[in-house]
């Protein structure tokens, strides 16, 4: 990784080069490129692994805060990966360092992923289905799918509507899920069927987004912000006030079907924090003595 300028007598003249290397794309390798990059300085950001985030993109919260250390991470990716300065080297390996301090050669291993990485958008399909590193079973049958024919009739006409779309599978799970309010078994088996792809794909989908439910919901979902914003808040306060009011813990659903109760980490919308959602209506500065009228309110729209 060297701008080493060679001179007649083929020595290396000692000048420093306006490029900087980073070895490892955790976040604090993140945080360093980008404000090199900022500065101006040209930036190389080498990692072992097949893409950068290091551990915390393994956590699911981070201390003392409890946000989503994907919140924290995520605007670095994006910013990484937009800027101009900085290349991002994956899959690497140091063999040698030589030189002196701001003019030095660098010799990277570089493994090969076996993929176009222009084309790649990271859906796994090729390491799950992959012929040399799996043994393909091929069923003589199907078995056959049980399914109401007021479902099969939802799900054909949702696959109807998105089948020519590219990535079809997450925008058909979306729909079905808002129509039926969960995604039951069958549901799954009969998608899978038609989109002709492993069911083992759809339920990985199906169970990754927390915006799908495999469990029958009620009407109504409610989603209490437990951000760090609404913690300080009250929030815990309003979250045992509906728990009260509804007689059903976080997580469950009342025996009618009418209310479904949640927490959430970040609603996005601190300044108004304590924050709830009641489907896609935002309730903001909300105190446990609002619950019973809010509950109420709702009660009388079904």
């Amino acid at each position: 990784m060297s701008n080493n300028k060679q001179i007649s007598n083929n020595k290396i003249e000692n000048e420093k080069i306006g490029a900087t290397l980073i070895v490892g794309g955790g976040i604090g390798g993140m945080q360093a490129a980008l404000d090199l990059a900022s500065s101006g300085i040209k930036v190389y950001l080498v990692d072992n692994k097949p893409s950068i985030g290091g551990v915390m993109a393994q956590l699911d919260k981070t201390f003392p805060t409890n946000d989503c250390a994907m919140c924290t991470m995520a605007p670095r990716l994006v910013e990484v990966g937009r800027h101009k300065d900085i290349e991002v080297i994956t899959l690497a390996d140091i063999e040698s360092i030589k030189g002196t301090a701001g003019n030095f050669t660098l010799k990277l291993n570089k493994r090969p992923r076996f993929i176009d990485e222009e084309k790649c958008t990271g859906c796994g399909l090729c390491v799950a289905n992959c012929p040399v590193r799996n043994i393909i079973y091929v069923t003589p049958e199907k078995d056959k799918i049980e399914i109401s024919d007021k479902h099969a009739k939802i799900m054909n006409n949702i696959i109807a509507e998105y089948i020519d779309t590219e990535g079809a599978l997450v925008p058909i799970l979306q729909k079905a899920n808002d129509i039926l309010n969960y995604l039951p078994e069958p549901v799954l088996k009969y998608t899978a069927d038609k989109l002709n792809m492993p069911l083992s794909v759809v339920c990985r989908i199906a169970t990754f987004y927390k915006s799908f439910s495999l469990e029958p919901r009620g009407k109504h979902i409610i989603s209490v912000c437990l951000g760090t914003a609404c913690h300080v808040k009250g929030a815990g306060r309003v979250t045992s006030a509906l728990e009260s009011e509804l007689g059903i813990r976080r997580g469950e659903t009342t025996k009618d079907m009418n209310f479904t109760l949640e927490t959430v980490r970040c609603i996005g919308c601190c300044g108004l924090a304590p924050v709830l959602k009641v489907g896609e209506d935002v309730h903001g500065l909300v105190s446990k003595m609002m619950v019973p009228e809010l509950l109420h309110s709702y009660e009388k729209a079904s």
